[in-house]
């Protein structure tokens, strides 16, 4: 097949990966604003009860996604990705049924375990992009999959929040059609990215294992630096989802319907970034600058979040914010460059699984950080603190890129 056709079809390819995480992140975000709310259900309305076990959710789908990430990333490279990418659609598409069926706690917690193996399959995703991307157009796709992100969390949380107000029910039922609509069209559209040449000789539990993956990742010291990038950019993150709802009401006074068009103002500039500019500027200012600029804007944006005495100087960071948005896409780019196409998989599953454990840690980081500066027991008042601890962490992951650019340069020089 000639350069000119391959080329329809790794785009018709992309579209496809774009909107599987699109209708994954859609799905996802359908059921945040009413999960909370029929746990409550489930436990007679104690409010106190049902926030402790929505944590435990949290952190069980977060250990979950530890040992299933590398496991689907191994299989991908064995098998194909097409494969595990539409078997985790369908699953995801069960799973969502029988959250939406559950008679009890215990069977939600079931259905919970099972959608978040179904999810690792992000890193066969990422993995599928490094299968059909050139190297100097990674960065651009890996943006498409941030706006990917940044859409579904906007739409999602808005459409389950509409769908809850009828029937808490809904909103997994309607997850539930679009991810099962999503396997049908991927059964019919998808091709495969890895052909049988370039797979995986053979299958390894050593390293589908946790544990095996994080060994794996052993054999490449070069990815070490751009590892801890990620490894401190997600657990920053965590920020949003731990404290943001309660820092908004607790300093700004914002009601649910301000934050959730708060959120919606957030979703929609990292898409743009991500989606639009990343695209554009990275090939020209290269992805090590890149990676260096939205980290920078990051830790600048948190820093700002942390000091805001008020909601419109909070509103007016946000654009500075969503240049954090260069960052990731970068990082995920450079990395595909040091691996080949034969373990593409079980690195991405490897970096899937060392973020769900930032899912564990960051959370609870936040909220003691949040509670301890604001409680009657705190040295002084500080509500801003999980904005100046995410600040720290991005400053820390931008003085490690800095020193990777520096290295490469001498590298370059040397050579």
């Amino acid at each position: 097949m000639t350069d000119a056709a391959i080329q329809p079809v790794r785009r018709a390819a992309l579209v496809f990966i774009f909107i599987t995480v699109l209708i994954d992140v859609l799905a996802i975000g359908l059921i945040i604003p009413v999960l909370p709310r029929l746990v409550a259900e489930f436990v007679g309305g104690d409010t106190a009860l049902a926030a402790r076990w929505v944590g435990t959710f949290g952190m069980v789908f977060a250990i979950i996604q530890f040992f299933s990430a590398p496991l689907l990333g191994a299989l991908s490279d064995r098998f194909g990705r097409r494969r595990v990418i539409l078997i985790s659609c369908l699953g995801l598409g069960i799973d969502f049924i029988l959250m939406a069926l559950a008679p009890s706690l215990g069977w939600l917690l079931l259905a919970r375990i099972i959608s978040a193996v179904a999810s690792a399959s992000f890193s066969t995703a990422n993995a599928y992009i490094a299968d059909v991307s050139s190297p100097e157009k990674r960065a651009g796709a890996f943006g498409m999959i941030g706006m990917a992100f940044g859409l579904g969390f906007v739409i999602g949380p808005m459409m389950g929040g509409w769908l809850g107000h009828y029937d808490l029910r809904w909103p997994f039922w309607g997850a539930a059609l679009l991810a099962l609509a999503n396997f049908c069209y991927g059964l019919w559209v998808l091709p495969e990215s890895l052909p049988p040449e370039r797979r995986s000789p053979r299958f390894s539990w050593r390293q589908a294992n946790p544990i095996g993956s994080l060994s794996l990742l052993g054999q490449y010291p070069q990815l070490w630096g751009l590892m801890a990038v990620i490894l401190l950019s997600n657990t920053a993150h965590y920020v949003y989802p731990s404290v943001f709802v309660l820092y908004a009401d607790y300093r700004y006074g914002w009601g649910a319907m301000v934050v959730g068009q708060v959120l919606a103002v957030v979703g929609i500039c990292s898409a743009l970034v991500q989606g639009g500019l990343v695209r554009k500027l990275t090939p020209k200012i290269g992805e090590h600058n890149a990676l260096v600029l939205g980290l920078a804007c990051g830790a600048a944006g948190f820093l700002g979040y942390g000091l805001a005495p008020s909601g419109a100087i909070f509103m007016a960071i946000v654009p500075l914010m969503s240049l954090w948005g260069f960052a990731g896409p970068a990082a995920q780019s450079l990395i595909t460059r040091e691996v080949g196409a034969d373990v593409q998989g079980r690195i991405q599953g490897a970096m899937v699984s060392l973020i769900s454990l930032t899912g564990v840690i960051g959370p609870k980081l936040y909220t003691e950080a949040f509670a301890g500066f604001i409680g009657p027991a705190a040295p002084f008042e500080l509500p801003g603190m999980p904005w100046f601890i995410a600040s720290a962490l991005l400053s820390t992951a931008l003085i490690i890129s800095l020193w990777q650019r520096a290295r490469l340069r001498r590298i370059v020089l040397q050579g």
